[in-house]
């Protein structure tokens, strides 16, 4: 292997396609097991690596020199082979300060809590205590090695106005996972999660309801990678490389899910937009047919609107809200549970289709909106959840491509 990244479980990894689009260089993925790793690093046959979780501690021992960052935090991410020689840096020092500075976050005389204590947990204390921040505490369950316990922060400490999550809670395939309630701390000013898989996790959500800004660990991901090819090819990328491909990457893996009213065309832009752009096309009706061998429609006249909304919750969690890089057309009531709205935007950019009421067709097939006057109550009740839940709204679409037209536009300016 000339470059690459080692880690025990690699599945999640987006490295090796920040790294194609910095370098014609081949980057691998390598998953190493903990009894292997000795024997892996005694070989040293790389150029190059990056290391992740859990070895960015255990690869210094192999280590002839580390960088003064990396020495003084304790961890390192990147490893470069000179000669036979192994030195180590800490390029994660330079992502994680990108993502705070993205987030627009001032760090002077704040009190920042570090949830997790492992080598990214030392790596954002040191950047916190390098942009001035007056305490930082470190965050564990045992609270050993002078941390405290996410009771303690919780009990104690309401009034830290920064947050940064190192920890895999909430990381694919395990998206549920939220390591603190942000509401829990009124003073909070901004929350950055190290997670970058899904692209925004439940903390990072949790937190955006709240009016808080937060951001996931995707450009942290991406500034660290070019940091660390930097240093692989002996070479300097120009100015605005980060944000350049950080834009790349994020329209890459985020879905593009459409809401709106039944019949307002979710499927057929769908179908178009996936086409146009060469992503795979998922509907969620079509999910739940597959799934349970029934059609929506049939379920909610034998099962009820309630069960089939247990469905629709579970099919989004299982099969489609894990999902990157899509086109997803949802059903109509979708919106109306939050956790369906949450899950969806752990991955997804959400476009309203919004369509007035009075240019939809109620079919046999829609229970819910079977008549004009059904479809008029359904658009009144649902209303303000379309517009609240929506990143983008899309007004009197007009015709499929017009409407596809509209979003790949969009599109070109994130």
């Amino acid at each position: 292997m000339r470059y690459g990244c080692i880690g025990e479980t690699l599945g999640h990894s987006f490295s090796a396609e920040i790294h194609a689009l910095l370098s014609p260089e081949p980057y691998e993925l390598c998953e190493i097991q903990r009894e292997g790793l000795d024997e892996w690093m005694r070989k040293r046959d790389f150029l190059g690596i990056n290391v992740t979780i859990p070895y960015k501690q255990a690869v210094i021992p192999y280590l002839c020199g580390m960088d003064e960052q990396a020495r003084a935090i304790g961890a390192v991410n990147t490893v470069v082979n000179r000669d036979g020689k192994l030195y180590g840096y800490n390029t994660d020092f330079y992502g994680m300060r990108e993502l705070l500075r993205q987030l627009g976050a001032n760090l002077q005389g704040k009190t920042v809590a570090v949830l997790g204590t492992g080598g990214t947990s030392r790596t954002a204390v040191a950047v916190a205590e390098s942009m001035g921040a007056a305490r930082v505490l470190r965050v564990s369950r045992s609270g050993r090695e002078g941390a405290v316990t996410y009771e303690a922060l919780r009990r104690e400490h309401p009034g830290i106005q920064i947050l940064i999550n190192t920890t895999p809670a909430g990381m694919f395939p395990h998206p549920e996972g939220l390591p603190v309630e942000p509401g829990a701390f009124p003073a909070l000013e901004c929350v950055a999660d190290a997670v970058y898989n899904p692209l925004r996790t439940r903390l990072v959500t949790e937190a955006r309801r709240l009016g808080i800004p937060a951001e996931g660990g995707l450009l942290m991901l991406v500034a660290q990678a070019v940091r660390a090819s930097e240093i692989f090819l002996d070479r300097r990328y120009p100015a605005g490389t980060v944000a350049e491909i950080w834009k790349t990457m994020l329209r890459r893996k985020e879905n593009l899910v459409l809401t709106g009213m039944p019949g307002s065309g979710k499927t057929t832009v769908g179908r178009l937009l996936a086409g146009q752009l060469g992503r795979p096309f998922c509907d969620t009706d079509e999910e739940i047919a597959a799934m349970t061998s029934r059609t929506p429609a049939d379920i909610l006249r034998q099962d009820g609107e309630a069960a089939f909304r247990e469905l629709e919750t579970r099919v989004l969690r299982e099969r489609v809200a894990p999902r990157t890089g899509a086109v997803i057309a949802t059903g109509g009531g979708i919106v109306l549970r939050q956790e369906n709205v949450d899950l969806l935007r752990q991955n997804g950019r959400i476009y309203l289709l919004d369509r007035p009421w009075q240019k939809l067709v109620p079919t046999g097939s829609r229970p819910l909106s079977a008549t004009p006057e059904l479809l008029r109550q359904r658009y009144e009740e649902r209303r303000e959840r379309y517009l609240s839940s929506a990143d983008v709204r899309v007004t009197d679409p007009g015709t499929p491509e017009e409407a596809a037209d509209r979003i790949r536009k969009d599109l070109e300016v994130i």
